[in-house]
């Protein structure tokens, strides 16, 4: 098996996944859909095993079979970044790999609103992406990081779980650190982070209490702070981390929260015609009246002001959805599909 050239042909095919686990053909993800690759044939878990122990070999990294689950990347024709999980399923060994452009694609090119770039150019504070796994998170922080790595004389540090894309210096420092070969945890990165003269830091991924509260500390003493969070809308992002903290805590980290946040950006990525996906991005920005409802704990309301802040840049997934429409990009069936309000959806086109 030749899992490089595997890649190459995936990633030719517009693939943004491969998944290869004993006993059947390797799959390929293709506009969402997972799609066999029969000319390859059936892989065997034994041979699986040994391409990934080779791998490792070839890239210096430690192959510990006890751990069950290992995470890592490396880069393909230097043209393609793979974020790898190696895995065990009944027994026997899988793989999941993750096709992502070498190339950083700018906001523009992503075809993302031109509001990401307001968003980025901060002072200070808290900046979160959501969204369902595999939906683009990643690629929108790229782009807004990298924006300000052609922007600004900035010293830019990533603590991620793997690193994905690979930033050049431009205007910018860029330190990315790996857990598990750089750092032990978000949390250590990110407390040591601060004692490395940071202007914005990325947080991979704010998954525990610890994490959560340091990164709202760095946003709060001068840091423009940038993270993900596994959230199903914009406005259950504040929710989502206040909820972590024990009950004497909250108020402390609503009162954070509120001071902070510059804004959530929820996304997710739908079929579009003609193939392939298109982001649907909902966009909540942290003004005053958002500042207030959160710090009021009225974060049921957060929805309203979404709809109401249009002038503000703010964008409602649902609304989002009728522009794709109208823009040619998406079909009436697929905006409904993925609707929040398919009847209300279903009125406005």
């Amino acid at each position: 098996m030749d899992i490089r050239a595997m890649i190459v042909k995936a990633f030719s095919m517009r693939a943004t996944d491969i998944h290869l686990s004993d006993g059947i053909v390797p799959h390929f993800r293709i506009d969402g859909e997972l799609i066999p690759q029969e000319a390859y044939g059936t892989v065997k878990g034994e041979e699986l095993r040994e391409v990934v122990e080779d791998l490792f070999k070839e890239l210096s990294l430690p192959f510990d079979e006890e751990k069950r689950e290992i995470d890592f990347s490396f880069t393909v024709a230097e043209t393609i970044r793979v974020r790898g999980n190696f895995f065990y399923e009944r027994g026997e060994p899988a793989l999941a790999l993750r096709l992502i452009p070498r190339k950083i694609r700018s906001i523009n090119e992503l075809g993302l609103p031109e509001i990401l770039r307001d968003i980025a150019d901060q002072e200070y504070g808290l900046i979160l992406v959501a969204g369902p796994t595999g939906s683009g998170k990643s690629t929108t922080i790229a782009a807004m990081i990298d924006f300000l790595n052609e922007s600004y004389p900035y010293h830019i540090i990533t603590i991620e779980d793997p690193i994905e894309y690979l930033f050049e210096n431009k205007k910018s420092i860029v330190h990315q650190r790996e857990l598990g070969r750089d750092t032990l945890s978000f949390a250590d990165g990110l407390k040591f982070a601060l004692r490395q003269d940071p202007d914005v830091i990325l947080v991979g991924e704010m998954r525990d209490l610890d994490t959560m509260a340091l990164a709202l500390t760095a946003a709060e003493t001068g840091h423009i702070v940038f993270a993900t969070v596994h959230t199903n809308s914009a406005s259950s992002a504040p929710e989502r981390i206040i909820d972590v903290f024990p009950a004497h805590q909250q108020r402390q980290i609503t009162l954070q929260l509120a001071n902070t946040l510059r804004a959530v950006i929820y996304q997710r990525l739908i079929p579009k015609i003609g193939g392939g996906m298109v982001a649907v991005l909902e966009i909540m920005v942290g003004t005053p009246a958002v500042s207030n409802l959160i710090r009021e704990g009225k974060l049921h309301q957060l929805d309203s002001i979404i709809q109401a802040g249009a002038k503000y840049g703010m964008v409602y997934y649902d609304d989002a959805l009728v522009k794709l429409f109208r823009e040619g990009k998406i079909t009436r069936d697929t905006a409904i599909e993925y609707a929040r309000n398919p009847e209300e959806v279903a009125k406005k086109i």
